[in-house]
C-alpha cells in the first residue's frame, strides 16, 4: 500500500510540475495591445469613452453610413428597423430598440463594436454617441436636442428596462 501511495504522489507531483510550466505557446500581451479590444460598456455606463453627440449630428452620420441597410429614418430596409415596435406580447412579436433593449448603453456598445456593416469599429466615439442620440430621439426616448455623452447616456431609462431577469446581479 505504501508503494502505491508513493507512486500516486510522485505522479501527482510530476503532473503538477508539467502543468505549471504550460505549453510555452504565444507571448505575453501588453496593456497597449489589449486596449483597442477592451471596449466593453456596462449598463451603468462604466467603460463609456469621452465624446458626445446629438440627434441632428447622428442624422447626418445615419444618412451616410446606415440608411442603406436600415432604411430611411431607421424604419427598416434590407435589415431591421431601429425605430418603432409595439409592446412585446408574444414570443414572435417584433423586437426593436424601443420595446426590447433594456439599456441605452447597450445601443452605444453594439454600434461601436458591430457597425457599420461590413466595416465594424470604424466610427469615432462622437459618431457613435450621435447615432445613439439619433436612434433614441427617433424612438421618442430623448428630446431631439439632447446631448448624449458618458454622463447623460446611462441616465436614459429604456421602456423595457425591467423586462429582463438579471442573471448576474452583482455585475450591474
Amino acid at each position: 500500500m505504501c508503494t502505491r501511495e508513493l507512486a500516486c504522489a510522485l505522479v501527482a507531483l510530476v503532473a503538477a510540475g508539467a502543468l505549471a510550466a504550460g505549453p510555452d505557446l504565444g507571448k505575453p500581451i501588453t496593456a497597449a495591445e489589449i486596449a483597442p479590444w477592451d471596449i466593453s460598456v456596462s449598463p451603468s455606463g462604466d467603460g463609456l469613452p469621452p465624446g458626445s453627440g446629438t440627434a441632428a449630428q447622428g442624422a447626418v452620420v445615419y444618412a451616410q453610413k446606415c440608411a442603406a441597410c436600415h432604411g430611411e429614418n431607421a424604419r427598416g430596409g434590407n435589415n431591421v428597423a431601429l425605430v418603432g415596435g409595439g409592446p412585446i406580447e408574444r414570443i414572435d412579436s417584433t423586437r426593436t430598440i424601443k420595446n426590447f433593449w433594456p439599456y441605452s448603453t447597450t445601443i452605444f456598445d453594439y454600434i461601436r463594436r458591430a457597425m457599420p456593416w461590413p466595416q465594424p469599429k470604424t466610427l469615432s466615439n462622437d459618431e457613435v454617441y450621435a447615432l445613439t442620440a439619433y436612434i433614441l430621439s427617433e424612438n421618442q426616448l430623448i428630446a431631439a436636442d439632447a446631448v448624449m455623452n458618458a454622463t447623460t447616456l446611462p441616465q436614459v431609462r429604456m421602456p423595457n428596462r425591467d423586462g429582463f431577469i438579471v442573471r448576474f446581479p452583482g455585475e450591474l
